[in-house]
């Protein structure tokens, strides 16, 4: 097996999943292209905005596609390539991509609604409390996660061994480079609101801005230590998850989803070129240094093929800006599919490097395993090296960077709906209601939770991080299905992921409350895994409730004087 032969595998699998399996889910439940979608019914002009396809593909793009579809199948390569390369097709399209379109559909059908109001509506009030509390412990985890990932490859300092500390040009440059680009989407909401170009038009003037805050980066990086990053990042986060979405997340993600796509075409184009060999075993064994194959590779590999978090992001922002319900099928779907040939690539990435070759190069973690990989594919084709090594690295940190635009904004909404009914008088709410749903104090208390786990470090979240998003699955999986079990839709499909990614859950949140367990008792009260500890009990408490609940109603008989929605 070699690079070329993997991607043509992956181009056929996915291409042929979006021409027949997305087009049956579109036929089977129900496109109205008449139909007023929420964007136009419910336009507030903060979070439901109508906005052009492309525009929404982007943002549903650089959202899902944090640092997930790369470092997953790159841990997972453990077990060897073909477990990975089977999980990301199969799950991506029978999974993911079903999850990811029947969540922003379902989301679409109740006026642009979130899952959490979804399972209100067809399970029960106690279903929507238990889950928006979920989801909002879930959106503390991934802020906690990603900034930490982010404020990392941002660091302009790094210490060796010898604490000699030196400053690195590549992390300066996505530094300054990420700055920019947060205010060049601010110019250019206020271009695309208040002008009325065509997309071509639009898409010049986002290329152009792209183009030039990646020359100004490289000429000139900003060397700034991670505390002081870490800092930055909360402040913009505190920002991005309360301005309008027109002004800010809207243009920021079109805008990093053209520097996404480039980088998936110019590694594409490097696979084809520099054809890598795979230097990885097909398979090594179901245990790995004490890890096993279930469910470790099918948690570890999230994003790539199915995910929870992009539930969130189908229900929670993009589907208040579709502007008609034919644009569900290549947001959704077509979105995640680009998202599982994202994971191909860094499988390849991985498996071109022989035993120990990238450790000998400096290349220690995901992110830059994946850019030396991509930049050795392209010098073949006469690019400099260190070029695309920095430019690969400034995508990693903006896929990361746009998911926590979204992820923060989630989880204060999640925060504020957890005191909200439907039948909730927002005009005589009590003092304490008018408090805690305030999207101020919302958001203050997410981001401060968020930045103590922080502190924690990314790789010790990342594996608490990784159970609680599938679980995430599961809960969405459940929501949709009956859904479209009580608006007599079939759902079928969705009920083989739901009962596997049950399975899958379920163990490895047992498994990690396992080991933090015994390391409390080794250590003692930790603040880290004492956290870690509390979110996990949590998490699969009111995992466990929600997909009780959920599956009650699922068996139960469907009343037919219901009318469907």
């Amino acid at each position: 097996m070699n690079g070329i032969t993997m991607m043509i595998i992956a181009i056929v699998v996915l291409g042929g999943a979006y021409l027949l399996y997305g087009r049956y889910l579109q036929n089977k439940w129900g496109i109205d292209p008449k139909a007023k979608t929420p964007a136009y019914e419910m336009e507030d002009g903060v979070d439901y905005v109508p906005a052009d396809t492309n525009v929404v593909f982007g943002h549903q793009f650089a959202s899902i596609a944090g640092a997930g579809p790369i470092n997953g199948p790159i841990q997972a390569a453990i077990f060897g390539w073909l477990p990975v390369l089977l999980w990301i097709l199969i799950g991506g399209v029978f999974f993911g991509a079903v999850q990811d379109f029947a969540s922003m559909y379902a989301s679409v059908k109740n006026k642009g609604r979130t899952i959490g109001y979804i399972i209100e509506a067809y399970i029960g009030k106690l279903g929507k409390k238990l889950f928006l509390l979920f989801c909002w412990l879930f959106c503390i985890l991934v802020v906690a996660a990603f900034a930490d990932v982010v404020a990392g490859t941002f660091n302009g300092f790094v210490a060796n061994d010898a604490g000699t500390v030196t400053k690195v040009a590549a992390n300066g440059a996505v530094a300054t480079t990420s700055m920019l680009f947060i205010f060049e989407a601010v110019a250019l909401g206020f271009f695309l609101k208040y002008t009325k170009f065509n997309k071509w038009v639009n898409t010049a003037v986002a290329i152009l801005l792209l183009v030039a805050a990646i020359v100004l980066g490289l000429n000139f990086p900003m060397y700034v230590s991670l505390g002081t990053w870490h800092i930055i990042i909360f402040v913009y986060i505190l920002i991005a998850s309360v301005a309008p979405v027109w002004a800010l997340l809207q243009p920021r993600d079109y805008l990093n989803s053209y520097l996404l796509i480039f980088m998936i075409v110019g590694a594409v184009i490097g696979v084809f070129v520099a054809n890598p060999s795979c230097n990885l075993k097909a398979f090594t064994s179901f245990n790995v240094d004490g890890q096993y194959m279930f469910p470790i590779l099918f948690v570890t590999i999230a994003c790539g093929a199915v995910s929870g978090f992009h539930s969130l992001v189908s229900s929670g922002t993009a589907s208040k800006q579709i502007k008609n319900e034919k644009n569900m099928l290549p947001v959704s779907f077509g979105a995640m599919l680009m998202e599982s040939m994202l994971a191909i690539i860094a499988l390849i990435a991985v498996a071109s490097f022989a035993d120990g070759e990238a450790a000998a190069q400096g290349l220690t973690t995901q992110p830059q395993i994946f850019a030396g990989a991509i930049a050795n594919f392209l010098s073949v084709v006469g690019l400099p090296h260190s070029l695309v090594f920095t430019l690969i690295n400034l995508a990693v940190s903006a896929f990361a960077l746009t998911s926590l635009d979204s992820v923060a904004r989630v989880g204060r909404l999640s925060f504020q709906e957890f005191f909200l009914d439907s039948d909730t008088d927002e005009e005589n709410m009590s003092p304490f209601l008018k408090v805690v749903t305030n999207k101020y104090f919302a958001t203050v208390i997410t981001l401060v939770l968020a930045y103590m786990l922080t502190k924690v470090g990314y790789a010790e979240i990342w594996p608490l991080f990784g159970s609680a998003n599938q679980l995430l699955s599961v809960l969405a999986l459940v929501a949709c299905a009956v859904f479209l079990k009580k608006t007599k839709r079939q759902g079928c499909m969705l009920w083989i992921p739901m009962v596997f990614m049950m399975a899958v859950t379920f163990t490895a949140l047992g498994m990690t409350i396992t080991k933090l367990s015994k390391a409390l008792v080794t250590t003692g009260l930790d603040l880290g895994n004492t956290l870690q500890l509390v979110f996990a009990v949590l998490l699969l408490i009111l995992g466990v409730l929600v997909a009780i609940q959920g599956v009650k109603k699922l068996l139960e008989k469907t009343d037919d004087k219901k009318a469907t929605a």
